[in-house]
């Protein structure tokens, strides 16, 4: 009897459109972004016009409405984009906030007005956007916001910092998470601040951090700094409520990044093990070498099949904070451990910069800490139970 072989695992949701997305993500990463990797690294951010480039191929702002320059699409052109940077390894271009995050708080909860005019400028790449949640003294926990907003005429005034904020070196656009009444969840609501030569505005230091090096993560700082009161998105106190209405896109794109970088180190890895030989054979030969791989190789797809569930569910409208807090703690735990066991494959030259698993490793770390830590993603799961 012949033996049957299974095809190879296809994604439910995609389709021959995503398809030929894949293809013009992957090209364009191949051109704009590979190439680059180490200056980025060293400058600690992509180059400006990296960003326009990324506005011309047709990837940014894929699932915004046509008539405010968007694509048009879902969030599963969006997950095509992030999975695509994620198999080649990069970690500089922040499009998982520019594209994934910042524009869906617009088109959600903006004015026509404002969605004319902010959300063209982000998907031509003309703006770079950023979100200011984390402070210096606050991190998950979102109500205890200390960025105050206080209402002069026609402006909000605002004095606080943030810190760890992607996009930071390039943004045009920075929604800022502020109090605007009293203590507590009521107390806080969202204002677009148009950052360029606007007073009160700093940009300081660049974070120097693990991993992510391309990636410009700073501080923010706002002193006396005006902006319209016509910026606010919603009304004022349903801050924090949009936050958690929003929060599980953020998780699931964290999550299509994490299966992503997973799925690149178990072919790194298999590479590598088939290529180095150690004691006169190719060390894939080695029993043990086979079972990790087999083991990582089986973590990437249950992770694949888990994500694959969140997007349809997304798609569907169906993503509840549960399910996204799920996927988020389960897929970045999981890259980690797969990305660590790659690592091992490679010996001493997994620690070595040079290769693309010792970036990965480095950078992977931060996953199970933004979007909300993992015993956070695990405290919201248990309250359903």
């Amino acid at each position: 009897m012949a033996r049957v072989v299974a095809p190879p695992y296809r994604s439910p949701w995609l389709t021959e459109d995503l398809d030929d997305l894949a293809t013009l993500a992957r090209t364009f990463f191949a051109r704009e972004v590979v190439p680059h990797a180490e200056r980025f690294a060293a400058q600690h951010q992509v180059d400006r016009e990296t960003w326009l480039k990324a506005g011309h191929a047709g990837i940014l702002g894929l699932s915004l409405p046509e008539e405010f320059g968007g694509g048009g699409g879902t969030f599963a052109h969006e997950a095509v984009v992030l999975q695509e940077q994620g198999w080649v390894g990069d970690d500089a271009l922040g499009l998982h906030i520019h594209s994934g995050i910042v524009p869906h708080y617009l088109a959600e909860f903006g004015t026509h007005e404002q969605k004319r005019r902010w959300l063209p400028k982000l998907a031509s790449g003309e703006w770079v956007g950023a979100i200011a949640m984390t402070e210096p003294g606050t991190g998950s926990d979102l109500q205890a916001v200390r960025t105050t907003a206080r209402r002069d005429g026609a402006d909000y005034v605002i004095n606080g910092s943030k810190t760890f904020i992607t996009n930071a070196s390039h943004a045009d656009l920075v929604i800022v998470v502020a109090r605007t009444g009293g203590a507590g969840a009521k107390g806080i609501s969202l204002i677009v601040a148009e950052v360029n030569d606007l007073p009160g505005f700093t940009r300081g230091r660049v974070l120097a951090k693990i991993g992510q090096h391309g990636q410009d993560t700073r501080e923010l700082a706002f002193s006396d700094m005006r902006v319209p009161v016509a910026n606010r998105l919603g009304e004022e106190g349903q801050g924090f409520a949009q936050l958690m209405e929003q929060l599980p896109q953020e998780r699931l794109v964290v999550s299509v990044g994490a299966v992503a970088a997973a799925e690149y180190a178990v072919r790194l890895a298999t590479a590598y093990a088939k290529e180095r030989e150690a004691f006169g054979r190719k060390i894939v030969d080695f029993q043990h070498t086979r079972f990790l791989l087999a083991e990582c190789s089986t973590d990437v797809l249950a992770a694949r099949t888990f994500l694959d569930h969140c997007i349809g569910e997304h798609l569907a409208g169906r993503l509840d904070a549960v399910l996204a807090s799920r996927i988020k703690y389960w897929a970045t735990d999981m890259q980690c451990s797969v990305i660590d066991r790659c690592l091992q494959v490679f010996g001493g030259y997994g620690y070595m910069m040079e290769y693309p698993i010792a970036r990965l490793y480095a950078a992977a770390r931060v996953q199970k800490i933004y979007a909300g830590t993992n015993e956070i993603m695990k405290e919201l799961i248990s309250r359903s139970l």
